[in-house]
């Protein structure tokens, strides 16, 4: 575990300053899913990888506001978890359930606490979505967790900001991208930043701390932990604009960026699937 004993206080209270942010009239479109048919842009770029979900018991660690969780019950899963350790953002999810009509179950938790709070073997899919492992110091123990809730032979899938892409600061004077932070898992990198991903207000807590992990580090934590990994595909999007005046609007795929330019310099985000087998 990373020595930095205080990123889950820290990251807690930028993610509960966030969520004022998130609903605001900038923020999060939360009307959209008064349509049935609706679901997030998010979801649906992961569609042709993910799929139906019928009759999937399924949950959906570090959900935020639950868009993506009301999404995933709307491919026909049998049940829905949502968790998340914000209590401003788990109220928020469960707000949008009951106004989309959706029946999904809403969980306060760490993830790491994850298995005590939600039960070992109780799922046939789990779902992490993008930016969400940068929030975690350690890799090991999130595939332990991935490999504790899901029953054997269940899925995890995830989309994920690439780990290339972490590494990198804004764009220089001269429009070069460079690599600033680092690239492997160690001790947290702290940020302050006054504004979020989406919305236009101030954040009332700035501070993170961000964690890094590598492809590999990924890959044999997930061996590690008595999972195979069956897929992985890299994306030249990620749905949201992490480096200014480099990214443009994706014309592909909807609330997508891309690099501006060459889009085949670098890869942005990935999609790696992995099965438990023991």
């Amino acid at each position: 575990m990373a020595e930095n004993v205080q990123w889950r206080e820290v990251n807690r209270a930028n993610w509960d300053a966030r969520v004022a942010v998130h609903t605001g009239p900038e923020g999060y479109d939360l009307a959209a899913f008064d349509d049935p048919a609706f679901i997030s842009d998010v979801v649906r770029y992961d569609l042709p990888r993910l799929g139906r979900l019928d009759g999937l018991d399924v949950v959906h660690l570090q959900c935020h506001l639950g868009t993506d969780t009301v999404s995933l019950a709307r491919l026909g899963a049998h049940t829905v978890t949502g968790l998340d350790f914000s209590p401003a953002a788990v109220e928020v999810a469960r707000s949008l359930a009951t106004r989309a009509a959706a029946d999904v179950t809403f969980v306060e938790s760490d993830v790491y606490s994850a298995p005590s709070a939600l039960g070992t073997a109780s799922f046939d899919l789990v779902f992490t979505g993008i930016g969400a492992l940068c929030w975690l110091p350690d890799i090991a123990e999130w595939a332990r967790v991935v490999a504790d809730l899901l029953r054997p032979g269940g899925r995890l899938f995830m989309r994920e900001g690439h780990p290339t892409l972490w590494s990198m600061s804004m764009p220089r004077a001269d429009g070069l991208l460079v690599i600033e932070y680092p690239y492997f898992e160690n001790a947290g990198t702290s940020f302050h930043e006054e504004y979020s991903y989406a919305g236009d207000g101030m954040l009332a807590a700035a501070d993170t701390i961000q964690f890094n992990h590598g492809l590999g580090e990924i890959f044999g934590a997930l061996r590690e932990a008595g999972m195979t990994v069956t897929d992985l595909v890299e994306h030249r999007e990620v749905p949201w604009n992490p480096l200014g005046d480099a990214m443009q609007v994706s014309s592909r795929y909807p609330g997508e960026y891309e690099l501006a330019g060459d889009r085949d310099r670098m890869p942005l985000s990935y999609t790696l699937q992995a099965t438990r087998t023991s």
